[in-house]
């Protein structure tokens, strides 16, 4: 069987999808340059990393590895309600974050449905839409951010799911709460809007909205988050979703039994009770914002104000080539072409030293011929 009967063998909505690019890890770089020494900024992870407490609590379950974890997830979930305010029954667990948007696509949406989102938006949104046939809506951006009004306007009968980051990923651009009030208010009933934060524990922004204290307000909003982010734990995979406790019980219907592994929900539990760590973070990143946005100005590079832990420069002229200089300077961004910016690369705001020798590269690179 060649390659195009087994494509022909896929469902339609697979047929154009293209796999998910993550970022480039160190090891493969170090392979194929010969580098050494190399630095990641592509993943916006955490350059802290998790909190001790975290890491003692993953150890601490580690030889119990041969059970099978608390399908329900119980101590996370309590804990969650604890410090988010809502009931257990309001919340999902999943394998990450995007465990939870896939699970939104399929429980709620059919072939002959649409579900709507911004270009330059997650990969993650147009990927669920075409696993499950669904047709993508993809609305045009006002000043790289979600344009709700456009959005709003996109929705019609077949719309049954609306997926909105915020703030955006790779973007970094956000919402505020009157105008994303506005639009949830303004959504029909069989429209599901899920409300992506997994930036929410970085923003400083006074008129970011909280969402999570929304669940009670919209019967049709569902606020997904992430441990992977601030809290250090990609490596685990362990996200959540927030929802009416009706729109939660459809989602454990079709949720894989034992979807978050024992080592993460011992590791984002003990997570939960660090906020000085946390506080920490944010901290760092709130230098290491201003000292990349400095540098930027001062090499004569717009870049779009963001309200994550990473930024989205233009380099003036396709990044690619930008982008393979600086993998043989040893520093590894992400160049974002996919997601329709073809000039941009967005770079994670890193370690102090990681900044300054991203920075000295970059101004390097620029330079040259």
């Amino acid at each position: 069987m060649d390659s195009k009967q087994v494509l022909d063998l896929a469902v339609p909505g697979v047929r154009g999808l293209e796999p998910y690019r993550p970022g480039k890890p160190i090891e493969e770089l170090e392979r194929e340059y010969g580098v050494t020494d190399a630095i990641k900024l592509a993943s916006n992870e955490n350059p802290l990393g998790p909190s001790p407490r975290a890491v003692d609590a993953a150890r601490a379950v580690l030889h119990d590895i041969h059970r099978y974890p608390d399908g329900n997830g119980f101590g996370l979930k309590k804990a969650l309600s604890q410090k988010l305010g809502v009931t257990p029954e309001c919340i999902t667990l999943g394998n990450g974050s995007n465990d939870i948007l896939e699970l939104l696509a399929r429980a709620f949406v059919l072939p002959d449905n649409e579900v709507v989102f911004s270009e330059h938006a997650f990969a993650v949104y147009p990927i669920v839409t075409g696993a499950v046939g669904a047709k993508p809506v993809v609305t045009k951006t006002r000043h790289w951010g979600h344009d709700l009004a456009a959005m709003q306007a996109a929705v019609n009968p077949r719309t049954r799911l609306v997926f909105i980051a915020n703030p955006n990923n790779p973007t970094g651009t956000w919402t505020g709460k009157d105008e994303l009030d506005s639009f949830l208010r303004a959504m029909p009933a069989h429209v599901l809007v899920a409300v992506d934060e997994a930036y929410f524990e970085y923003v400083g922004e006074p008129d970011y909205p909280n969402t999570v204290a929304w669940a009670g307000r919209f019967p049709n909003l569902i606020t997904t988050r992430t441990f992977s982010k601030i809290y250090g734990l990609a490596g685990l995979r362990v996200g959540y979703g927030v929802s009416s406790p009706e729109v939660a019980e459809i989602l454990n219907r079709v949720r894989q039994p034992f979807n978050v592994n024992s080592v993460a929900l011992a590791a984002a539990t003990a997570a939960l009770e660090d906020d000085a760590h946390i506080t920490r973070v944010a901290q760092l990143n709130r230098d290491g914002m201003q000292r990349l946005t400095a540098a930027f100005r001062m090499l004569g590079l717009d870049y779009i104000p963001s309200a994550g832990n990473f930024v989205c420069v233009d380099v003036g002229k396709p990044a690619g080539p930008i982008y393979e200089q600086l993998l043989r300077e040893g520093v590894i961004v992400r160049p974002v072409a996919n997601y329709g910016m073809p000039n941009h690369l967005r770079v994670t705001v890193g370690l102090p030293e990681e900044n300054e020798r991203f920075i000295n590269a970059l101004g390097k690179v620029i330079r040259e011929p």
